[in-house]
């Protein structure tokens, strides 16, 4: 039978109470070793300093985010379906694709149990997106009545600034695909 920590069965012990002299915290705060556990016992740590995750520096960072928002920023610029606005689109989905083959991510096991009620409110929102641009596609004769959603968007995004915003937060987001 392995001994419990004080504290942790629901019954609150002597180290629960962090003005009491033997809890961990007020000796590792006062910097004295009063609290010694037993064999077997879990010996409780406090919380560390957060840190940056090896090889991370912010100078490193820095530059990388600068570099980032300079592409977004001459991505941005170019012509819509232009050759270099597709070659802008596609070596970031290249470079990525590389990195998520070379450096595949530890996995998230799965769930459990799927939450149908959330499961069924994105099925929802897909399904009306892509009947909205299907029904797009088809009144394509008349634009005005029945425009697509990237003739919606297309103004909102028109400012360069904006677009470069935009190009950042899709970059991101790929980045955040990979890493996961």
């Amino acid at each position: 039978m392995v001994a419990e920590n004080p504290g942790t069965s629901g019954d609150p012990g002597p180290s629960a109470d962090p003005a009491s002299p033997a809890s961990p915290r007020t000796a590792a705060q006062q910097g004295a070793s009063v609290f010694r556990p037993r064999r077997g016992q879990a010996v409780p740590r406090l919380p560390a300093e957060p840190r940056l995750p090896l090889g991370a520096s912010p100078a490193r960072n820095a530059v990388m985010g600068a570099a980032m928002v300079g592409y977004a920023w001459l991505l941005a610029a170019t012509a819509p379906f232009s050759t270099r606005a597709l070659l802008g689109v596609l070596l970031p989905g290249a470079v990525l694709g590389v990195i998520a083959y070379g450096r595949p991510p530890e996995r998230i096991p799965p769930p459990d149990s799927v939450d149908v009620t959330g499961f069924s409110y994105w099925v929802i929102c897909i399904a009306l997106l892509f009947e909205w641009e299907a029904s797009a596609v088809r009144d394509n004769k008349s634009p005005a009545v029945h425009p697509s959603l990237t003739d919606l968007i297309n103004p909102l995004i028109e400012p360069h600034p904006v677009k470069t915003v935009a190009i950042v937060i899709w970059l991101l987001s790929g980045w955040a695909l990979v890493r996961r």
